[in-house]
């Protein structure tokens, strides 16, 4: 099977799978970071294969989804890439930046690292950021019924793993506790120079969002 059929063989994999997904996290979702990770990858020595596969697999079943359960994902995309022929070594390393992807409050050693992780991992990043990112933070709190704001409950940014993975804190806290931190943590020269229009975007936006919510515009 050559390159271009193992993608199309996991497009069409992705978009059933993820048919009825939470709008955040959805095909969109997946095709905006495999755009972002192809355009990182022109500046990096990857496998451009792996970057792919991985960028359009690493949400094949994101934990918050299944019960915290982050063994689920990495599994799905195995039996997938098996179920094609994809050779495995391939399927080893995507398995890996599926479990070394994402975030979860950031404020742990990361056990793996490769290029393609990098790159897959910045686009994911990206994702999370700018107008994108804003819109996806609010689709995902009204999602779970979260509040937008409230003034008396503070951004905790010294979260484990588990403590972020069960927060319920307003969607404003999220700003704080990870997409206002992405910025310094980009691994490539392309991921941190795109984050910074992005960063400064929100920035920008919680600026305004404060004003509006004293009323003072």
């Amino acid at each position: 099977m050559t390159h271009q059929e193992i993608i199309d063989q996991t497009i069409k994999f992705v978009k059933k799978t993820l048919a009825n997904a939470e709008g955040g996290h959805d095909w969109w979702h997946i095709y905006r970071v495999w755009q972002l990770a192809k355009k990182i990858a022109t500046t990096e020595k990857t496998n451009l294969l792996v970057v792919e596969l991985g960028a359009l697999l690493h949400d094949i079943a994101d934990a918050k989804f299944n019960n915290g359960d982050e063994n689920i994902g990495p599994k799905k995309a195995r039996e997938f890439l098996q179920s094609i022929s994809v050779e495995e070594e391939l399927i080893a390393h995507v398995e890996k930046i599926i479990q070394h992807i994402s975030f979860k409050g950031g404020n742990f050693e990361q056990a793996f690292n490769s290029t393609e992780l990098a790159v897959v991992q910045d686009a994911d990043r990206l994702d999370a950021m700018g107008a994108i990112g804003i819109a996806r933070t609010f689709n995902y709190g009204g999602f779970k019924n979260r509040a937008i704001y409230n003034p008396n409950i503070q951004p905790n940014l010294n979260m484990s793993k588990e403590e972020y993975k069960n927060s319920t804190a307003p969607t404003i806290n999220h700003f704080y506790e990870k997409l206002l931190l992405l910025k310094d943590r980009m691994n490539t020269t392309t991921g941190k120079a795109m984050a910074k229009h992005r960063h400064n975007y929100m920035e920008q936006f919680l600026e305004e969002f404060y004003k509006e919510w004293e009323g003072e515009k």
